[in-house]
């Protein structure tokens, strides 16, 4: 069994990491800090915003900063699911069909304009992102961890995008947006690009693959008390009972919730939860598992706004209390 990091340890190179990236994605240290929790949470991220913005770019500099395999894809409307997953390709040399695996097989994948392949290029991704595993020609390929994907979409109102799947928007752990820079911040950028006097920025390793799993067995340590628990599931279940919803959050949320307040808690170098690590992911974490009644698209409501009510009026737990799971006689 894996060996976890203590929690200051995962503080420390949490830390370095994001200092690393900040390097390169300039004033974005809220955002970064909530794509960090996804990988350390153990799931995917959608980063969802309009172009330009540094979408590619953050998923690149993690990569490099965690020291991971990494693979860039391009979805485009004649992308195909075998150009995702791989395919069997005969040999004449030995006579026979051998697999060529896919960009799939790696440890960071970048999923670049997801939404604009059709929605059946899209689902190749469902197996590898739930299971960890591809499946061709009936023959199952164990994906090596540890593995994520990043994501990167325009918004939907774009000519030429596809409506991500509930189904797939649901396997994403949280979705996140940067939104325009300062002005002060745009310059930032601007200048550090004449410093380094080339286009592409390369940053050195932080951690390796290895690390990676340490700090992530580490959240798998953070205590959760049972009053926290239950707000968690408190939250979730409100975004089904508001008037502005027609589909609210499914039990994933809850889930969702929970393994990034754990993330979030030991980024910050503590072994248990606090209400306000729950507060700090609730808008990523459920605002894309809520369908919207129609009406309200006109009425200019959008899933964060629902998200944001909802955690105005369910009052959050005093934390201290041991967890019951965790108590002994």
């Amino acid at each position: 069994m894996t060996q976890a990091l203590p929690p200051y340890e995962v503080g420390r190179l949490a830390g370095a990491v994001l200092d690393s990236v900040g390097t390169v994605v300039v004033g974005k240290r809220d955002s970064l800090e909530l794509v960090l929790a996804g990988i350390l949470a153990g799931g995917h991220v959608l980063l969802e915003d309009l172009p330009g913005l540094g979408k590619t770019l953050t998923a690149r500099c993690f990569a490099q900063s965690l020291g991971l395999d990494f693979r860039r894809l391009q979805f485009t409307p004649d992308l195909l699911p075998a150009d995702v997953t791989g395919s069997f390709l005969y040999d004449q040399r030995k006579g026979d069909f051998a697999f060529r695996a896919g960009p799939v097989f790696t440890n960071m994948l970048l999923a670049d304009e997801i939404n604009r392949t059709p929605p059946k290029t899209q689902s190749a991704l469902l197996e590898a992102m739930q299971e960890k595993q591809v499946s061709v020609e009936g023959v199952t390929y164990r994906l090596d961890p540890p593995f994520h994907v990043l994501a990167t979409a325009n918004p939907i109102e774009y000519e030429g995008t596809y409506p991500l799947p509930e189904a797939q928007l649901d396997r994403f752990l949280l979705r996140v947006s940067f939104g325009y820079p300062t002005a002060e911040e745009e310059w930032d950028v601007l200048r550090r690009r004449m410093s380094r006097r080339q286009e592409e920025a390369t940053l050195s390793p932080v951690v390796d693959a290895h690390t990676l799993q340490l700090m992530q067995a580490a959240c798998e340590s953070v205590a959760v008390e049972d009053s926290i628990g239950r707000y968690i599931v408190a939250l979730t279940s409100a975004t089904r009972e508001h008037g502005a919803v027609l589909v609210g959050s499914s039990p994933r949320g809850s889930l969702a919730l929970l393994l990034l307040a754990r993330a979030r808690a030991a980024m910050a170098g503590r072994d248990y939860v606090v209400p306000e690590d729950v507060k700090d992911v609730a808008v990523p974490a459920l605002a894309h598992r809520i369908t919207l009644r129609p009406e309200m698209w006109l009425r200019q409501v959008n899933p964060s706004f629902v998200v944001q009510e909802v955690l105005s009026a369910v009052p959050a737990p005093a934390s201290g209390a041991l967890p019951t799971y965790a108590r002994h006689d």
